[in-house]
């Protein structure tokens, strides 16, 4: 039998066991931590998610208990066991990964400069696991996969002449806590020289993967997502054109900075830093401007106005800018409608259009509610709504970014 054949009967086993010792000697009889990330609820109560699930595997008839190196505790795994078995997953609140913390750990990441550039292996690394948590798939790899997969990116994408070896990335990001190897005990060998590196790896052959709340950071939240990759492109290929290393993993369109469709507005999209809009939105300005700035350099208009990156961020910037509000002044629509995950009822415009040589930039860009939308695009009094929309969005991008 595998996790798949774990129905209800046996989750509430397993939670009876929790309830009858507590929820520190349950942990502690079967060797799992606390859940950082998800908790599942039942009766008013919330449970370690992981540890039900891998302790409800030995009420199957003839089974064990798995441990917890034996199995990932997120989507694909433990979570997918829940859900299918009725149960409601509780994300985790207390203490989670901010933006700025993920970028800083990101930050202390060593970039090997023996070609005097910085090497992109740990950016074609994160790159490929950012990814996979965008699309939701399994955190945790076995090495045999991680290894073949980061190996073809390597070769296709790393040009500065090193040698296309995950090891050496998955060490550095591993001691950088970005990565785990979960069930391994004592410290990954220093992502440098050789030998002893290949072989622990090859000797253990570890599932690894991104940390669980790396990942339900990049996965979550469009904004921590983008913000990851704009951080990778600005770091690693400061004068490199990086979209067909993003476009193979996933990373390069125009909707790398929306939500996942399990997280609540709120939860994925705040109003900013302790609620500072203002602030948000000088921060997303700033990186549209960076990027404009860095595609702008030796490159065609077009290449420069098709940028998913900046386009994304932008588009974050003004949804953040509205404060849930069409930014029509005339809107006659339903400004208070939103859509069945809470979020508002509104579509990006660029006023400005780009086809016609306009920014991508919030300053040129509009939130618009569906109807005011195709006033602006197709209808009789398009012109004028233009004239109207441009000198409210360069008003509000005055209040909030102040004079440039």
């Amino acid at each position: 039998m595998a996790m798949r054949d774990v129905t209800r009967r046996e989750i509430l086993l397993a939670m009876e066991e929790y309830d009858r010792l507590g929820q520190e000697a349950f942990l502690a009889r079967h060797g799992f931590a606390r859940s950082h990330t998800y908790r599942v609820a039942h009766d008013g109560r919330a449970y370690d998610s992981k540890a039900v699930v891998g302790v409800a595997h030995g009420y199957l008839p003839g089974e064990e208990p798995l441990r917890p190196d034996q199995f990932s505790g997120g989507h694909g795994h433990a979570l997918d066991v829940l859900r299918r078995a009725g149960f409601t997953i509780v994300p985790q609140t207390a203490d989670p990964l901010t933006e700025d913390k993920l970028l800083a750990l990101m930050g202390k990441v060593r970039m090997s400069r023996s070609s005097g550039r910085p090497a992109p292996h740990q950016a074609v690394a994160l790159a490929w696991a950012f990814g996979r948590a965008r699309r939701g798939e399994a955190r945790l790899v076995p090495w045999s996969g991680t290894e073949k997969e980061i190996a073809g990116l390597l070769t296709a994408h790393a040009t500065d002449g090193g040698r296309p070896r995950p090891d050496y990335p998955v060490a550095a990001l591993t001691r950088a806590g970005l990565w785990e190897l979960p069930g391994w005990e004592g410290e990954v060998p220093p992502a440098h020289g050789d030998g002893e590196l290949r072989r622990w790896f090859a000797e253990r052959q570890p599932e690894s993967g991104l940390t669980e709340e790396v990942y339900e950071a990049v996965r979550r939240s469009g904004t921590t997502r983008v913000a990851a990759v704009n951080l990778l492109v600005q770091r690693y290929f400061p004068d490199g054109d990086p979209r067909e290393l993003f476009q193979a993993v996933g990373l390069w369109d125009d909707a790398v900075a929306d939500d996942a469709p399990d997280a609540t507005y709120e939860e994925a999209a705040p109003d900013g830093e302790g609620g500072d809009t203002a602030a948000l939105y000088r921060r997303l300005c700033e990186s549209v401007e960076h990027a404009e700035a860095r595609n702008g350099r030796g490159r065609r208009a077009q290449r420069v106005r098709s940028d998913p990156i900046r386009s994304a961020l932008a588009r974050r910037a003004v949804l953040a800018r509205c404060g849930g509000r069409c930014e029509n002044p005339g809107c006659a629509g339903q400004p208070d409608d939103v859509t069945r995950r809470g979020q508002p009822l509104l579509e990006v415009d660029h006023v400005d259009d780009l086809g016609l040589g306009g920014r991508d930039h919030p300053e040129t860009m509009a939130a618009l509610c569906p109807n005011c939308h195709a006033v602006r695009t197709r209808g009789s009094r398009a012109g004028e709504l233009r004239a109207v929309l441009l000198a409210v969005a360069e008003e509000r991008h005055r209040q909030l970014y102040g004079e440039r």
